[in-house]
C-alpha cells in the first residue's frame, strides 16, 4: 500500500468485529512503533499488549468510561501506551533536561511511536482508536505497570466494522507560516 494512501486512509475506529488479531501482526505493529525517532535514541515507549479475554474484559469494564467501553466492546486487543520516565529530553548532564520542554519530550516520542503503530495497523487492514480518557490506577494495577512508567493512552486494535469518512482538514494556509 502506498504511503500516501496509508496517511489518507487511517481513521479512528469506534466499532470492531470480534475477529481476533494474529499475534505476529501485533508484533509488526510494535516493530513499526519501535522505528519511530526519539530524543537521543532514548526509546522511552513501553507497550502492554492485551489479548487475553478476561484481562480485556476487566480493562474495558474498569479502566474505561462507559462511552469508550461501547466503542471498543468487540475490539480483540487493547494496547496500553506508556513511557519510561527521565529518558527523553535529557541534556549532556545526567538527569538535567536540555530545554524547557523537559519530560514533555517523552510524550512527544511516545506520540511518534503511536502514530507509527496506527499507520502500520491500517496497512495491515486493522483499525485503531487512541483513548486518552482512562483510569490510570486501574490499568497500573491490572497490568503491573511500574511506577517509573507514565501511562498515556489505551489503543484499541481490531478489524473495523465501520468505514468512517475523513473529517474536514484545515487548509495549509490556516495552520502554517512559511518564512521565506
Amino acid at each position: 500500500m502506498k504511503f500516501e494512501k496509508v496517511l489518507e486512509g487511517r481513521r479512528s475506529i469506534r466499532k470492531y468485529k470480534e475477529t481476533p488479531v494474529d499475534h505476529e501482526v501485533l508484533k509488526r505493529l510494535i516493530k513499526a512503533a519501535s522505528y519511530a525517532p526519539s530524543w537521543k535514541n532514548s526509546q522511552c515507549p513501553r507497550w502492554y499488549v492485551v489479548t487475553q479475554d478476561h484481562i480485556l474484559a476487566e480493562l474495558k469494564q474498569n479502566a474505561l468510561p462507559p462511552v469508550n467501553q461501547a466503542k471498543v466492546e468487540k475490539a480483540p486487543c487493547l494496547i496500553v501506551a506508556a513511557f519510561e520516565e527521565k529518558l527523553s529530553g535529557i541534556g549532556t548532564e545526567p538527569g538535567v533536561y536540555a530545554n524547557e520542554v523537559g519530560e514533555g519530550w517523552s510524550y512527544f516520542d511516545l506520540g511518534l511511536a503511536v502514530e507509527n503503530l496506527c499507520l502500520e495497523a491500517y496497512r495491515q487492514n486493522l483499525g485503531t482508536l487512541i483513548i486518552g480518557i482512562r483510569n490510570e490506577e486501574v490499568i497500573r494495577s491490572i497490568l503491573k505497570v511500574p511506577a517509573s512508567q507514565q501511562i498515556v493512552a489505551v489503543i484499541a486494535v481490531g478489524v473495523p466494522d465501520i468505514e468512517p469518512k475523513m473529517p474536514a482538514r484545515h487548509k495549509i494556509k490556516e495552520t502554517t507560516v512559511f518564512v521565506e
